[in-house]
């Protein structure tokens, strides 16, 4: 019987710290432009007059629409590859599809400030393939997450997700200070370095499924694959597409998902242009300024998750019923912030923590959207997010375009009123929807036979 050292770290856990470092470099080539572009952009005043600005390098006469654009360019790749991007996961593995991803994310980041010096429309195209090859790692993300996670540390496990929310974090006040440093062009050199060194770290730690994992101990394999049940195939299989798309929870989930991204996008692509345009601040106090609501999108969500995990434990609630309480601070409190946002905004120190505050208790979508495939068909958790998180994807394109037509002819605190509440609808309406017909049950169409997780396994976990 082999001896596991006393230092022995689960495996799962390093599972689980790269996954939340993929979502990380995942999200920093996402958001990194929403910074940058402030930069790389004339700006001029009422009059048609260019103002002065610092110099960060060149600048380049792009229109709000322009802006809006190239913003939304990576959105519209994003979505093509996220449909398919649980079913590639499926068949040959979340490990390779998602590494190889973000290597050639790297590259096309790397190679932003040669097309920015060609023609905006050149950005675009490389902004395009940079969410077209990124598009699967949130469902090869989710497929792994099914494979390595215990039933009783689902929540904990989702949290690790929420490295995409760190990776904004990081990359604003990063970039911010990259920019005011060395100039917008080191911005992107900076980003595609560090998405380099992690893949490189990526492949190196993880495996498809803990039997496929060449150091990880008997004892840990056996817990989580015992704990799992009869949930998951050891075979690949086509997903169920004629019975999900009639299912109403998946309906439910689907736009509750929806609700949460709107948010989530909103603010990724609007915040740094908020703060700098609007309440004036200098582009690094923007970029900290704009991670604030970030950061308690974070540590909300291991909270929300942990709990979640809890009264699992405890038995309390049905799962089901787990599901539909946390959408109150998943999705109805931040829409109602963001009505109190529209009413009160006035005061620039307000606005942020009014932001903070409604992204902050979005966290807890840990519990709620991002959850549920889990739940409703492990054995296609990746299809599902995939299928989800396509549609969840065009609040990313829209997003911006409704920012552009309402500030087209002035950008006050006055023109972003209809923004603010056109968030809080989408966030309050999907909770209201999923309370009716969501459900967090294995549905019939997970194609295997489901047996309970064994009660014996959890005292001898690892």
């Amino acid at each position: 019987m082999a001896v596991i050292p006393f230092f022995y770290v689960p495996k799962r856990v390093i599972v689980a710290i790269m996954l939340f470092m993929m979502c990380l470099i995942n999200y920093m080539m996402r958001v990194n432009l929403s910074i940058n572009i402030i930069a790389m952009v004339t700006e001029r005043d009422e009059n048609g007059t260019l103002v002065e600005q610092p110099d960060y390098g060149v600048r380049y006469d792009w229109t709000q629409q322009d802006q809006a654009l190239l913003l939304g360019g990576y959105f519209y790749g994003y979505m093509i590859t996220s449909l398919p991007g649980g079913t590639l996961a499926e068949m040959l593995g979340g490990r390779n599809v998602a590494g190889y991803s973000c290597l050639l994310g790297a590259l096309l980041t790397a190679l932003t400030p040669l097309a920015a010096s060609w023609d905006k429309y050149a950005v675009f195209a490389l902004r395009f393939l940079i969410g077209l090859v990124s598009g699967v790692v949130y469902p090869c993300c989710h497929n792994l997450v099914s494979k390595w996670s215990p039933p009783d540390e689902k929540g904990k496990f989702v949290a690790s997700l929420m490295g995409g929310t760190f990776g904004t974090v990081i990359t604003w006040p990063l970039c911010g200070l990259i920019i005011e440093g060395l100039g917008w062009v080191w911005a992107f050199y900076v980003v595609a370095a560090f998405v380099v060194v992690i893949v490189g770290l990526w492949f190196y730690l993880v495996s498809d499924t803990p039997a496929q994992h060449s150091s990880i101990s008997i004892k840990e394999r056996e817990y989580i694959e015992n704990s799992l049940g009869g949930t998951l195939s050891k075979k690949a299989k086509w997903p169920p597409y004629r019975q999900l798309i009639v299912s109403m929870p998946f309906w439910a989930l689907t736009l509750l998902h929806y609700g949460s991204m709107w948010g989530l996008f909103f603010l990724i692509t609007a915040t740094p242009k908020f703060l700098s345009e609007v309440l004036g601040f200098n582009l690094s106090s923007a970029g900290f300024l704009s991670s604030l609501p970030h950061i308690a999108r974070l540590l909300a969500a291991f909270a929300f998750g942990s709990v979640a995990d809890w009264i699992r434990n405890k038995g309390w609630w049905t799962l089901t019923f787990t599901r539909k309480v946390f959408c109150v601070p998943s999705h109805i409190m931040p829409g109602i912030m963001l009505i109190i946002l529209a009413f009160c905004g006035r005061d620039p120190y307000v606005c942020v923590a009014i932001m903070t505050i409604s992204l902050g208790f979005n966290g807890a979508a840990t519990s709620t959207n991002l959850a549920n495939s889990q739940d409703l068909a492990p054995n296609f958790a990746g299809t599902m997010y995939g299928i989800i998180n396509c549609l969840g994807t065009t609040p990313g394109i829209f997003s911006p375009l409704i920012v552009a037509a309402f500030t087209e002819e002035k950008n006050t605190i006055d023109e972003w009123f209809w923004i603010f509440m056109i968030g809080a609808a989408a966030y309050i309406l999907p909770a209201l929807f999923f309370w009716v017909f969501g459900s967090g049950k294995i549905q019939k169409w997970n194609e295997v036979q489901t047996t309970e997780p064994k009660e014996d396994v959890v005292n001898t976990k690892l």
